[in-house]
């Protein structure tokens, strides 16, 4: 299948996953226990019932369950995610708002905890059995161990106490002119922490696939068979062998983006950033129905993308893929 009709169909499979994903988040979501009225009116010091009704009527909420989803679709298919119970600002620019924090911490992270954990598999694939790869092993196995919010806190302990030399919190400092390089950074500043944070875990998970991956390869017939041509150690490693490798690892990177939007709400809470896992934490606290609903809907939108480009990676990593 051609390159553009294998995209065309995957695009149309897309849309109709969201569709689904639409739907069974507004049920879920309206499931789950909890008025958004009533949390408005508590946080409020109070509310009549008449001014409880009338906020139900103005949100839609005193109709059926069927009749509130008919009317979110067709407000999601003209591109209107509704307005925010609390802030009271459409979901779509708060959405917006925060959406390059978030992608800034996320993208970073992946980028990073590729980079080095497929680096750490190779390094340890060349000698199984030796120190390196055994150090690497075990660190693998903490870092994959240690739940993302635990790392989180204890790098606040040391860097906020044991040694200050890093913020622990916000993606700017207070007297930050808001341009030029400087701004610049002081947000990279901010962000070492976080992205660590997030990076670790999955440092870890690419590390060891990535080594399992290596050692696979390296033991196959035309591995074997160019040693034997007289090439050069690093070119069989490099060029020959870290090219099929990577097949696996970039499977898991592309499928493991959805968890790492997850743990970026965890991470972003922990350094209160001000990015859209924050907004997510404070929206489920208050009940906020439309700010859940575009927040889900803008993680499954991701997701899919993401898998839609891991698709087509690995027609670009094995040729062969092409013709099957």
């Amino acid at each position: 299948m051609k390159t553009a009709s294998y995209v065309v169909v995957r695009l149309l499979q897309a849309l109709a996953l969201v569709l689904a994903v639409v739907v069974l988040n507004f049920v879920l979501v309206h499931a789950a226990p909890g008025d958004p009225v009533e949390t408005i009116a508590g946080a409020s010091g109070g509310m009549s019932t008449e001014l409880m009704a009338q906020l139900r009527t103005q949100y839609g909420l005193d109709k059926s369950l069927p009749v509130q989803l008919g009317v979110y679709l067709g407000k999601v298919i003209h591109g209107d995610l509704g307005y925010s119970y609390f802030f009271n600002l459409p979901v779509s620019q708060m959405i917006l708002e925060r959406v390059p924090a978030t992608l800034l911490l996320v993208l970073s992270s992946v980028v990073c905890a590729f980079i080095f954990g497929t680096a750490l598999g190779v390094l340890s694939s060349r000698k199984p059995n030796g120190v390196l790869s055994q150090f690497i092993t075990v660190l693998s196995m903490v870092g994959f161990a240690a739940p993302v919010f635990w790392t989180g806190i204890m790098l606040v302990i040391l860097f906020a106490s044991v040694f200050p030399i890093l913020p622990v919190s916000g993606m700017r400092s207070i007297d930050s002119s808001g341009g030029g390089f400087q701004d610049v950074l002081d947000v990279l500043y901010h962000l070492v922490l976080p992205m660590a944070t997030l990076a670790l875990v999955y440092l870890a998970q690419y590390s060891r696939l990535a080594r399992s991956s290596m050692l696979d390869v390296l033991g196959s017939d035309f591995i074997r068979t160019a040693r034997a041509k007289g090439l050069a150690e690093r070119v069989v490693l490099y060029k020959h062998a870290l090219r099929n490798a990577l097949i696996p690892v970039v499977t898991v990177l592309g499928l493991q983006f959805g968890n790492v939007l997850s743990g970026a709400i965890l991470v972003e809470t922990v350094f209160n950033w001000p990015g859209l896992g924050r907004l997510a934490f404070d929206s489920v606290l208050r009940r906020d129905y439309p700010t859940i609903l575009g927040l889900l809907l803008f993680s499954s939108i991701v997701v899919v993308v993401m898998n839609l480009l891991t698709d087509l990676c690995y027609r670009l990593i094995d040729p062969r893929i092409k013709t099957s």
